[in-house]
């Protein structure tokens, strides 16, 4: 049984970019994966970077000055329609990599124009 002080969920998750990624992360995150950018508080917009936000989860994309692309650990984004985002990468010349089944889903991944691993999915139809 969780107790008073546990978890009740994540509210964000931050990925590294290297300064000056900020457009080059709205054509992918935004324009491509189609996630709606929201306004960082003023307080922390001189540290450059851009958040974007889903249903129940914010992506944080923080500038880095030591960056190094996470090519192992990623975030893994659950879409409507799995063909149609592959086929949106594809076209904009964005790897597209098959991976081992992951049981109950469609899945791909792919990498942010920094190098970021990221997984595309989809839950199989029943």
């Amino acid at each position: 049984m969780p107790t008073a002080t546990a978890a009740t969920a994540i509210d964000h998750v931050q990925v590294a970019i290297p300064a000056a990624g900020e457009e080059a992360a709205r054509a992918f995150y935004r324009d491509l994966l189609g996630l709606p950018e929201i306004e960082k508080p003023e307080n922390l917009r001189g540290r450059g970077g851009v958040w974007f936000q889903t249903a129940t989860l914010q992506l944080h994309l923080g500038v880095d000055p030591g960056f190094q692309p996470a090519t192992k650990a990623h975030v893994a984004f659950r879409v409507a329609d799995l063909e149609a985002v592959r086929a949106r990468l594809a076209a904009a010349g964005r790897p597209v990599r098959e991976d081992e089944p992951l049981p109950g889903y469609r899945r791909f991944y792919t990498e942010d124009p920094f190098g970021n691993r990221v997984e595309v999915l989809t839950p199989e139809r029943s």
